[in-house]
């Protein structure tokens, strides 16, 4: 399904598509499923939770906190 959060980085709004189901999306945003994002949806990426949780992209992420020199 197609997904758009606003970013805590930057505050644009991004959309992507996420394999998730409309209802427990909505269940857990809504915090009728209190369970980590991970145990809800154990099936998606790690960006791809982090996007459901802070609308944030791995794009952001690396301007935010760049690689050090030495992990290059």
């Amino acid at each position: 399904m197609q997904v758009t959060r606003r970013s805590v980085i930057s505050g644009r709004e991004h959309t992507r598509e996420i394999d998730v189901d409309p209802a427990k999306l909505e269940a857990w945003y809504r915090g009728q499923d209190d369970r980590c994002i991970q145990f809800v949806f154990p099936h998606l990426s790690a960006s791809d939770r982090e996007f459901l949780m802070s609308g944030a992209t791995d794009e952001e992420w690396g301007r935010l906190f760049p690689p050090d020199e030495e992990d290059e």
